[in-house]
């Protein structure tokens, strides 16, 4: 019978003789759930996990496009979309587009994420050379003013190609190139890291009625899988973050399933990333009808998510989130021994 490990993360507290870091960060953990399909779960000393495993918890993460991987990174979201669900339209002019890629620099994002296609549910495919049009000259703008890191957001080879050859520095594919396994090469050939993530069906139909054995568990498996592609296809493991895909094909209950069990993925042995920003379960739990509305839901589940060891959090704002994440590490950072 397969088994899954979840550290129970811990952070700022004075670790125990008995600990272990968390993905070479600040978190640490001396207790492991053990999860079996069918079989529940039930805590063991981290020292009886298997050394395979271990080394997968405990390992420090490699520099993913230059960032460093042993902290929490702010990922900007910047859609040049006229339909995504909290910015459509605010931002697909590219003098628009530029300007607030300067300013969630100024305010802390240290990756841009550039995307063209809005994947909230329902949406509709986009064709490619539109797709193009409405990336690669904003990425080409944002490089000719910056070195910082940029990542397009697409699940398609053609736009990931032209991205690239703008000045992308890594892929983030919400289809973990199942959509277009031709995208995988293309990381593969410009030696970009790529970000692969679970959805369940395609934008236009993932919210229609979704359903999982056990959402923790059949997410992880996909996320395995798809690392093994993406190494299949010439990408290096260490090159390689997951995303669990927050509300692609999720119930609110799959998402705070996914997010409680968040640090199970560490097991993965590759950095995760969490996009939860602004989306319908946070206002549906706290309030807040319009995707503006829910900064303040969001920060927090950014700061969950850093406490569990998420080395990359993909938001909309930037210096709520920094500010936030700031003072807890500060406050503690501290404590750690």
């Amino acid at each position: 019978m397969t088994q899954y490990h979840r550290p129970i993360a811990r952070f700022g507290e004075t670790p125990t003789s008995q600990s272990f870091p968390l993905a070479g960060g600040l978190c640490w953990f001396d207790t492991v759930a053990l999860h079996t399909r069918g079989g529940g779960v039930r805590c063991i000393p981290a020292g009886d996990v298997p050394a395979e495993v271990l080394d997968h918890l405990t390992r420090a993460r490699s520099p993913v496009a230059g960032m460093d991987m042993s902290g929490p990174r702010i990922m900007g979201i910047l859609n040049v979309t006229p339909d995504s669900f909290s910015d459509g339209g605010q931002f697909n002019a590219p003098d628009l587009a530029l300007a607030h890629a300067q300013a969630m620099q100024e305010e802390g994002a240290e990756i841009i994420d550039v995307g063209g296609e809005s994947t909230r549910p329902g949406a509709a495919e986009v064709q490619i050379a539109e797709e193009i049009a409405r990336t690669a000259p904003v990425i080409a703008a944002i490089r000719a003013q910056s070195n910082v890191p940029i990542s397009i957001d697409t699940r398609k080879s053609d736009v990931g190609l032209a991205a690239v050859e703008a000045g992308a520095t890594l892929i983030n594919d919400v289809a973990a190139f199942t959509f277009d396994p031709k995208l995988a090469a293309v990381a593969a050939e410009a030696r970009v890291p790529v970000c692969v993530m679970h959805a369940k069906g395609s934008p236009e139909t993932m919210q229609n009625d979704p359903s999982y054995d056990d959402v923790l568990l059949d997410v992880y498996d996909f996320l395995s899988a798809r690392i093994d592609a993406a190494v299949a296809a010439g990408i290096a493991r260490d090159q390689i973050i997951v995303d669990p895909g927050i509300g692609f094909g999720k119930t609110l209950e799959h998402n705070l399933t996914l997010l409680r069990g968040i640090a199970l993925f560490h097991a993965l042995g590759c950095p995760v990333l969490l996009g939860a920003s602004r989306k319908r379960f946070i206002g549906t739990i706290g309030g807040g009808k319009e995707a503006t509305d829910r900064v303040s839901g969001s920060v927090a589940v950014a700061l969950f998510a850093a406490r569990q060891g998420v080395q990359i959090l993909r938001v909309h704002d930037i210096f709520a989130t920094k500010q936030a994440l700031d003072l807890e590490w500060a406050i503690g950072g501290a404590a750690i021994t």
